[in-house]
């Protein structure tokens, strides 16, 4: 593992203002030397850390967060010269809030998800949603951001969502699922798990 210091944290932290532009920094076009694992932590509700203590500025947060992509089943910090792997207990973002828009004559309704770090994502085909069945029965909801990366639906948002739900056909099976954009997210099979055992217990 690579070594953890604060000196290398701050070295890190000036590579990415540097690189960052006004769209936002090019991930696409980075493709640094892996210089292995550093200190960093996303807990399962959201919360960063570095050295296991949490990280109190939200705009350091949100610099890390603007750099951070998936790489197989590995989460890293890019920059133009190094990438380095933290962890990542669940997902790195939480959906905190949803926001519904009813179908228009001109297009379909719409859903609309803020994530803990204030960024809103449409869902669509290419920002699906997704459901894992857990072995207790439920289900544990997400919605894709960016880069590989996925954010946890809250409980609340959940309980939400599964109010706007509706029964369609899918592959000739009655589904349970929402709509958005023109697309539909199957949640269960209609004869499978109810409102209350959909809920994360975990």
């Amino acid at each position: 593992m690579a070594s953890d210091t604060s000196g290398r944290l701050d070295d890190f932290m000036r590579s990415i203002a540097t690189a960052k532009g006004e769209g936002g920094p090019p991930l696409e076009r980075w493709n640094p030397s892996d210089c292995g694992d550093i200190d960093i932590r996303i807990d399962r509700e959201g919360g960063w850390h570095h050295e296991g203590r949490p990280i109190g500025r939200p705009a350091l947060v949100k610099l890390f967060a603007s750099v951070m992509r998936r790489e197989g089943t590995r989460h890293v910090l890019v920059t133009p010269v190094e990438k380095l792997g933290i962890t990542v207990e669940d997902a790195p973002f939480l959906a905190v809030e949803m926001r519904a828009e009813d179908a228009k004559q001109d297009r379909p309704a719409r859903l609309a998800f803020r994530s803990n770090l204030d960024d809103w994502v449409m869902c669509d085909d290419a920002h699906p949603l997704r459901f894992d069945q857990q072995a207790d029965g439920s289900v544990r909801p997400y919605i894709y951001v960016r880069r590989g990366l996925w954010a946890r639906l809250t409980r609340p948002v959940f309980l939400e969502l599964v109010e706007r739900g509706e029964e369609r056909a899918v592959e000739g099976q009655p589904m349970f699922g929402v709509a958005s954009s023109g697309a539909f997210f199957p949640i269960a099979p209609v004869e499978g798990l109810s409102a209350e055992e959909m809920e994360d217990r975990s």
